[in-house]
């Protein structure tokens, strides 16, 4: 098979590539930029192009079929030249379920949790010895990628992102792998560029629990009042599974799980990751993995990237980045940090860098969401509004949106670092939010100068 991806630098797109390429594919591909780590795995395997841009010459009558990116426009002259020789075109969900028809789906869709929910379950059925596909958003320990194709596996995890297929397909991808197993972990609005409001979003997840496949099975939270009355309010026959909170404990700062007459530590914390935690369960469950042994296996589960992730610390100190940027994550996550240490101030710092989170109609969604932090940080980096074309605002229509007056706002990423940089860590948690980069922070130099 000959495969030519356009767009090929994304975070899932050139995971796949390399997939299909170790599947013995013949992978080319293009894109106009392209940035670590996509750069050096794609070089690793010889799929790096070898100049950016976009050249209609690489599309060929000889192609199989072509994937088209998110990244990439409908005006692209690659896909426009692909359309006039008649090439199959897929967007990425659109193979992924073209590759696993005969597949049993698990589909991880919410609006928070999906990757730490996806990525639990990835190191359950590794820890074992289960041999199956997948398609995750965060690189994990022990993986070398983040997507796995094969023709041998009879299952595939699949991480369900509620966001459009292509430029050519609005169609949220989730839609289209049509789940065996579908799980929801929660509903808080997001996306607000392509769902302009919060019924509209809402509505993609009930068009997903109508896409799992007859004889199928819903995963879902009954803490989210949203979903539960969206699954009360379905009529579908596929058979549905609540979860909540499961029986834990939190010792010396670690958090425990009981089992019965049996406790299990944990590596990771917080209520959010313990509701992740139970829908990995269920859905293990369902896939012949007792519980004794999920919680032995899920015990050495360490996070996945940028999430909670452990920057430094020392004797009455910790450093946390975390990828938290919409409100329900943002929310979850200083409580989890205050509820792990309570005896420690929390600062905490978000970074709006979202269109969402930046879109001023959108913003009064944060009210509320960092009481539990002592000292509460608002970064937006003055470049990110100019980049995205937005009208600035000031301290105080934040400070106003978080419904916070001692709220802390920067605007300058050197006026950020100097705060950072001369906080008293003594007894103290510093949490770092944010799907950017803080205006290009270096924070493991940074702990280690706190620290």
């Amino acid at each position: 098979m000959r495969i030519h991806f356009i767009a090929i630098g994304g975070s899932a797109m050139h995971n796949m590539a390399i997939a299909l390429h170790k599947k013995g594919f013949k992978v080319t591909g293009s894109d106009d930029v392209i940035f670590e780590p996509s750069i050096s795995r794609l070089a690793k395997y010889g799929l790096l192009p070898e100049k950016e841009g976009w050249y209609p010459e690489n599309i060929t009558p000889d192609l199989d079929a072509v994937i088209l990116g998110m990244h990439a426009r409908a005006d692209n002259p690659e896909l426009l030249k692909a359309q006039e020789l008649g090439i199959k075109i897929y967007s990425y969900p659109e193979y992924i379920y073209e590759h696993s028809k005969s597949k049993l789906r698990v589909v991880i869709g919410g609006s928070h949790g999906k990757t730490t929910i996806t990525s639990m379950i990835l190191h359950v059925l590794k820890k074992a010895g289960k041999d199956f596909d997948y398609l995750v958003g965060a690189q994990l320990e022990g993986f070398d990628t983040m997507v796995k194709l094969t023709d041998e596996a009879k299952v595939i995890v699949i991480e369900g992102d509620e966001y459009l297929s292509s430029a050519i397909d609005r169609r949220p991808k989730f839609h289209l792998y049509k789940a065996s197993i579908g799980v929801i972990s929660g509903i808080a609005w997001d996306h607000i560029n392509v769902f302009p409001t919060f019924d509209n979003y809402a509505e993609q997840f009930r068009i997903f629990i109508e896409t799992i496949q007859p004889g199928g099975r819903l995963i879902y939270s009954q803490t989210d009042a949203v979903l539960n009355d969206m699954v009360k309010a379905d009529h579908s026959t596929v058979e549905k599974l609540p979860y909540g909170l499961p029986d834990y404990n939190i010792k010396y700062g670690i958090t425990n799980i009981i089992s019965g007459a049996k406790e299990y530590a944990l590596q990771v914390f917080g209520e959010h990751n313990l509701l992740n935690m139970e829908a990995a369960r269920l859905v293990c469950e369902s896939l012949n993995i007792k519980d004794e042994d999920f919680y032995r296996y899920i015990s050495t589960f360490k996070g996945a990237a940028r999430r909670l992730e452990l920057m430094g610390e020392n004797k009455n100190a910790s450093f946390f980045k975390d990828f938290a940027h919409s409100p329900s994550k943002l929310k979850a996550t200083v409580h989890a940090v205050k509820s792990q240490f309570p005896e420690r101030k929390l600062i905490a710092c978000i970074e709006l860098h979202t269109f969402s989170s930046l879109n001023k109609d959108f913003l009064s969604q944060y009210a509320a969401t960092m009481d539990e932090a002592d000292i509460a940080v608002v970064f937006i980096d003055k470049k990110t509004f100019e980049q995205k074309k937005m009208t600035p605002y000031d301290a105080e229509t934040v400070k106003d949106a978080f419904l916070r007056e001692d709220l802390t706002f920067y605007n300058d990423p050197a006026a950020l670092l100097k705060y950072l940089e001369n906080i008293e860590m003594a007894n103290t948690n510093l949490l770092m939010m944010s799907s950017g980069n803080f205006g290009g922070i270096d924070l493991p130099e940074l702990a280690k100068k706190i620290l």
